[in-house]
């Protein structure tokens, strides 16, 4: 398995020091809603670690809630709320949107605010080694002490220098260093330190939690790229400079979603809240345009690429509940398989993956035209599909019986009447569940067609397009969908 790492700027193959693997993943500020910029990321790193489980790996998965921020404190004073307040209603939404995504939940949810001793006894370590240093009450880390600074950027601290600038009232030695810890000021939450009332840095508190959570090295540390200056090299930074160890093996940053030419941002304005697209097109839609475009590679929102994602995942349900014969195909099902860990392989080429699925719901197709049974390749198809997150189920209500009664109550007479009453007997079973009841009115109506009772045909179809089920006539037979 070959994976890109930022640090060395090209391919790896993958070799994790142990199990479980362990991955730091950096999580979202809970100021705001969720947008589609934070899905595309957080769907990348779930099939991330849904592939490496898929390739037998056991896995230890952290991602943090920065509780505390200035854009948290600041919208919090706007709505007359505390901080707190106003993070546990933006991180209770978090995991709303991203369960709805079916994003799997991390193993560990680390929040700043709790993590104060750790955080501390970081800085501590910091200063006592010489790499940090307290003024007026802010503790800052001391770049010039970190010969490999702007490593992972590839930036040198010349190039830096150029748009660097000490603002009014830091007391730093240096303009390049940063803030450990800010101390307090009015309004704001602050706890008590060595030096003074205050609150964490941002980049000490990820710091401070992965050594906690994941140990000294990390083997793969995940975000989007405009997380790898400053907060990722800062991170390097500190981290190696505390325990004199290297922070991470496997630095993977995920390109950034595109609306027009900007990137998709609370602080832009330009966001689609992940609910209102969950709305309007499903997760597996969402899903699929994420992974269609290569996680290092820009992505741009549209509605007709989500509109297209939304049939593509159609296509694949579609394959999904397809009928086939009676003998299970001689069709080699595993020879999907195989092409799909070649492509995930090779740096996570979604993309590829996803095309072997639609592959795969082709050859359901025709091995069901030809009369063979396709159960075999549908447990495939949900087995990669489910690498991808997808769930081939379609966001929908929950079928009407009562309303399905009445369809039926509708065709017995009618169908004694043109000389099919064996159909009326296969589809009344009151025992078959509702998805099993759809199949037989779809089977009623084909043999009504055959009749040439077309108007009794298509009552059919009316009073299942009342209950929200689309029926569409091809040459692979009558398939159903929910209408959304």
């Amino acid at each position: 398995m070959k994976l890109y790492n930022t640090l060395s700027g090209q391919k790896e193959e993958f070799r994790p020091q142990g199990e479980p693997v362990r991955i730091y993943v950096c999580g979202v500020t809970p100021y705001d809603e969720c947008h589609v910029g934070h899905a595309m990321s957080y769907i990348f790193f779930d099939v991330l670690r849904r592939y490496l489980e898929f390739r037998g790996y056991k896995l230890r998965y952290v991602q943090n809630f920065t509780d505390i921020d200035d854009k948290i404190i600041n919208r919090a004073n706007q709505r007359g709320v505390t901080a707190r307040e106003l993070a546990d209603k933006y991180i209770a939404r978090y995991f709303e949107d991203m369960d709805a995504l079916n994003i799997r939940r991390a193993d560990v949810y680390p929040y700043a605010t709790r993590e104060i001793p750790e955080i501390l006894r970081l800085i501590g370590g910091l200063v006592e080694k010489g790499h940090a240093y307290a003024s007026g009450g802010d503790v800052y880390f001391r770049v010039r002490s970190f010969v490999s600074y702007g490593r992972l950027s590839n930036r040198t601290l010349e190039g830096m220098l150029a748009g660097a600038r000490v603002e009014p009232g830091e007391g730093k030695e240096f303009p390049l260093d940063f803030a450990l810890w800010k101390g307090a000021k009015p309004g704001e939450p602050s706890w008590p330190s060595p030096w003074g009332q205050g609150r964490p840095g941002w980049h000490i508190e990820c710091s401070a939690m992965s050594l906690k959570y994941l140990g000294e090295t990390l083997d793969i540390h995940g975000g989007g790229q405009d997380l790898i200056f400053p907060h990722h090299e800062n991170e390097i930074a500190q981290s190696e400079a505390f325990t004199g160890k290297p922070f991470v093996r496997h630095f993977i940053h995920n390109a950034l979603l595109q609306l027009g030419r900007e990137k998709m941002s609370k602080s832009l304005g330009n966001l689609v809240p992940v609910r209102e697209a969950l709305a309007r097109w499903g997760a597996d839609a969402l899903r699929l345009f994420v992974l269609s475009s290569h996680y290092r590679s820009p992505l741009a929102f549209s509605e007709e690429a989500l509109e297209g994602a939304q049939r593509a995942a159609e296509r694949l349900r579609i394959a999904y509940r397809r009928r086939g014969g009676g003998e299970e195909t001689p069709c080699d099902w595993a020879a999907f398989r195989a092409k799909f860990v070649e492509a995930m392989d090779d740096d996570f080429n979604t993309p590829q993956g996803a095309a072997v699925l639609f592959d795969l719901a082709r050859a359901i197709h025709q091995e069901a035209d030809a009369g063979w049974s396709v159960q075999a390749g549908q447990a495939m198809l949900v087995e990669l599909a489910a690498v991808l997150g997808l769930s081939l189920e379609e966001e929908r209500p929950e079928l009407d019986g009562v309303m399905l009664e009445k369809v039926y109550s509708g065709t017995a007479e009618e169908l004694a009447r043109v000389g099919h009453t064996q159909i009326w007997a296969r589809v009344k079973t009151q025992t078959e569940a509702p998805e099993a009841r759809v199949d037989s009115l779809i089977k009623a109506r084909e043999e009504l067609r055959k009749a040439k009772e077309w108007s009794l045909a298509d009552r059919i179809r009316k009073r299942l397009a009342e209950m929200g089920i689309a029926l569409e006539d091809t040459t692979q037979g009558t398939l159903w969908r929910y209408r959304k």
